[in-house]
């Protein structure tokens, strides 16, 4: 992938994620976050995906419950970290025309390409997700 797709494709997510977040807490309750459930996978299946709880781990985050936010989806955390993170550093890059972040995307691609990595990785994705199922999101 390019810089340029890189940039415009996450800049594009955050945003996404940042209107879908300001939708999803226009009413506070969790319990309203899990009836309106948007997930693909879940009215296909009736079985939650790994990333399901995430938007109410991160609504939790904003509200400082890091326990609930643990217990809906620890992925919350990573999700707002990066929704944070990635569109700063983005546009520090821009404004210094740099390329600091591509060249930390590329350097952890590859981390995540070898198998003392990737394979421990995909069985924290399936703990969740079996954490999901079992939770009964």
């Amino acid at each position: 992938m390019t810089k340029k797709k890189l940039y415009l494709f996450l800049l594009f997510a955050c945003s996404v994620g940042y209107g879908w977040l300001f939708f999803a807490t226009k009413d506070q309750s969790n319990s309203n976050l899990t009836e309106n459930s948007v997930c693909v996978f879940k009215h296909a299946t009736s079985i939650p995906c790994p990333s399901c709880g995430a938007t109410r781990s991160i609504v939790s985050l904003l509200e400082g419950d890091f326990s609930s936010a643990l217990f809906w989806n620890p992925l919350g955390i990573l999700v707002l970290l990066i929704m944070i993170i990635a569109p700063l550093w983005i546009l520090f890059d821009l404004t210094k025309h740099s390329d600091t972040f591509y060249k930390f995307y590329i350097k952890t691609e590859k981390i995540f390409q070898q198998k003392r990595i990737a394979f421990p990785a995909i069985l924290l994705m399936m703990g969740n997700w079996i954490w999901n199922i079992y939770k009964g999101l």
